[in-house]
């Protein structure tokens, strides 16, 4: 069974966030879609370890808002790769408080939706919340940000907690150049290409990165990478 075949479904990228009490939090989902137009109601697996999960459940609430195209790699490994039990991820990023009283993302945003949780499915790791549709707005006229595009252009990694998450084959690599891989988030450098947005050219080997260079999805430190191949 080729389970890649999954990674053909169409996915987007959406900031999911809710409250509890007087605290906010918000993930990256990229299985959120509609379900009925009349009343409109809309539908997103969370992963039952997130902290948003535990959020929604309280709350019964949460909103959702869609990427642009152009949306940098570290703004979505905030929202994708860290915890919000370490972090205040909303800290310094543009948002404002919806009709719901959740936090609204408007950072990078294209649109966005606010819903009222009417119903949960439970699905073994993740739980399916269905929500009506109470506010939602456009924000911008940019393009809205495929989850292909995310991995095949932007070069960006799929969380452990996502459902369209897939354990990757090992393969043995032999007369390449060293890659290393982040434990964090899965990102590779890559030596051939480099990391030219943060000022690594191509061809620079890992150990000739300065250490003040951050992985570039997660911003997890050189520590925090090993060899691959």
């Amino acid at each position: 069974m080729n389970l890649q075949a999954l990674h053909k479904l169409g996915y987007g990228v959406y900031v999911v966030c809710s409250r509890k009490g007087d605290k906010f939090n918000g993930q990256i989902a990229n299985t959120l879609f509609q379900v009925t137009s009349d009343p409109p109601t809309v539908a997103v697996s969370i992963n039952k370890k997130n902290l948003t999960h535990e959020y929604i459940e309280e709350s019964r609430i949460f909103t959702a808002s869609v990427l642009c195209q152009d949306t940098p790699l570290p703004f979505i490994g905030r929202f994708g790769f860290k915890s919000g039990r370490d972090i205040d991820k909303l800290d310094g990023v543009k948002y404002k408080i919806g009709v719901t009283g959740a936090p609204v993302i408007l950072e990078n945003a294209v649109s966005y939706i606010e819903a009222r949780v009417i119903q949960e499915i439970d699905v073994l790791t993740h739980t399916i919340f269905i929500g009506e549709v109470i506010n939602a707005d456009i924000v911008t006229e940019m393009v809205c940000m495929t989850y292909e595009y995310y991995q095949q252009v932007k070069g960006g990694k799929t969380p452990v907690t996502a459902p369209s998450y897939i354990t990757p084959e090992k393969k043995e690599i032999k007369n390449m150049p060293s890659k290393y891989v982040c434990k964090i988030c899965g990102y590779i450098y890559d030596p051939a290409k480099g990391d030219p947005e943060n000022g690594v050219t191509q061809g620079t080997a890992f150990e000739d990165i300065p250490q003040s260079w951050v992985c570039p999805v997660c911003g997890a430190s050189k520590t925090e990478f090993e060899k691959t191949s």
